[in-house]
């Protein structure tokens, strides 16, 4: 059905073409399209209302007339073109080249989205009895506080502590539920209008919910202190995955169509509408982090000091890197709600609970310490969760209060680049969070 309806546009752009070009149609001869379209900015993605200036650039000597469309629809003629809309969606955007005898045409698409697609969160996890929120930072650097409560006029449910999206909604658990959120909220990911939430449904069937994973829309995995389990939004149902008792308090993974689960020094496989766990792979030390990589494998670490590379589909460990025996500590296990190692592509970074933020290199087996966050910005008292790393710009997030009491209101998201040969604190943003249960980038999930 889309191929034809893109079949039609594509007609429906030709047709335009024809009739925006000199009528002299005699000597008319096709050649190589010879026009291209360039975005001013090199960004063909914008927000609604906001605008995007278009350059045709025309490879031809003769005496060129232009003609642009959006979506079929003539919209101007002249070499430049600023493009705007109202609506989030897809567009397709065309410019045709006209000389006495030839036509050449090129086309882009250019994506609207809402303000919350593309950038990073972080879930406060707030004080004990108080709704949590999120705060979201954009690709400008700009910080907007209390993101859910400014779009839905409400509060997330108590204790936020985890993140997944999937096919364009945004799943939030809350550990203790209730507010405006309740245990579970899904919300549109890209204007994070509230679409669910669900609290009578799950109320009594989860004990402290600390994580999510989703394959589908009636396939949603929550951990709480009993195992993992399988929640279908249809009938209600609550069902515990058979095998999962004692999974670890963290974050679940998801490739190839499965979710991935840390148990003792283990990691668990569960299948889409199964009940009971698929495989067990089993590591040396106990499992402190499984997380997808770039190229679609898995990342496992474990307290032995190694990192491991695993097939989703087969099970298949790709090869092993041992970290320095400095670093091995990183790797243990500890209360973090988040994986002991991030990564973009096969460099890996760590840090556990502490300052200190370690680079190893998969490739090369290289482990090198980066930065003590304390040597660099002001009130690093206690570490928050562990590091995480932006998968496009590759720095590195760590989040720290300078102490329990009142001195959790002083904070830092500390942003560190280290593509240079000293660490560069590129950005710091001072006072934002309450306790902050991860940081989640929207690259990720993609």
């Amino acid at each position: 059905m889309k191929k034809f309806y893109l079949a039609l546009l594509l007609l429906g752009i030709f047709v335009g073409f024809l009739s925006s070009c000199s009528d002299d149609d005699d000597n008319w001869t096709p050649v190589p399209p010879t026009v291209t379209i360039e975005s001013e900015n090199g960004s063909f993605s914008t927000l609604p209302m906001e605008s995007i200036v278009l350059k045709a650039k025309v490879d031809n000597p003769s005496e060129t007339s232009l003609a642009w469309f959006v979506n079929g629809q003539k919209v101007a003629t002249d070499s430049i073109y600023t493009f705007t809309a109202e609506s989030i969606g897809n567009y397709n955007v065309s410019v045709i080249a006209c000389t006495t005898n030839s036509r050449n045409h090129a086309s882009t698409s250019i994506e609207v989205h809402g303000k919350y697609k593309y950038g990073t969160f972080i879930i406060n996890e707030s004080t004990m009895g108080s709704p949590g929120n999120l705060i979201f930072i954009n690709p400008k650097g700009e910080v907007t506080d209390n993101a859910y409560y400014l779009e839905n006029g409400g509060d997330l449910g108590k204790q936020s502590q985890d993140l997944f999206i999937k096919n364009n909604k945004m799943y939030i658990l809350s550990q203790n539920g209730g507010d405006d959120g309740g245990f579970l909220t899904i919300l549109n990911a890209e204007t994070l209008k509230r679409e669910r939430k669900f609290q009578e449904e799950l109320n009594g069937q989860v004990s402290m919910p600390s994580h999510v994973a989703v394959l589908g829309d009636d396939d949603i995995y929550l951990r709480d202190n009993n195992g993992i389990k399988r929640f279908q939004p249809s009938s209600g149902t609550v069902t515990l995955i058979e095998g999962t008792k004692g999974a670890r308090k963290n974050t679940m993974a998801v490739a190839d169509g499965k979710v991935f689960a840390t148990v003792k020094n283990t990691v668990v496989v569960i299948e889409a509408g199964k009940d009971a766990i698929s495989n067990t792979i089993e590591f040396d030390g106990n499992v402190s982090g499984v997380i997808k990589a770039s190229d679609g494998n898995l990342w496992v670490s474990d307290a032995s000091g190694k990192i491991t590379k695993v097939d989703p589909k087969t099970y298949a460990k790709l090869g092993s890197s041992t970290v320095s025996e400095e670093a091995k500590s990183l790797l243990n296990p500890s209360y973090a709600a988040a994986p002991s190692i991030t990564a973009k592509g096969d460099t890996l970074y760590m840090s556990a609970l502490k300052s200190t933020i370690y680079r190893h290199i998969f490739s090369t087996g290289e482990t090198k310490l980066m930065v003590d966050a304390q040597t660099m910005v002001d009130n690093v008292g206690i570490i928050y969760n562990t590091c995480a790393v932006h998968p496009i710009t590759g720095e590195v997030y760590l989040n720290s209060i300078k102490g329990y009491g009142q001195d959790y209101k002083i904070n830092n998201i500390s942003v560190f680049n280290f593509s240079g040969d000293e660490p560069e604190l590129s950005a710091n943003y001072e006072n934002h969070t309450a306790f902050p249960a991860g940081t989640f980038f929207t690259y990720n999930f993609e």
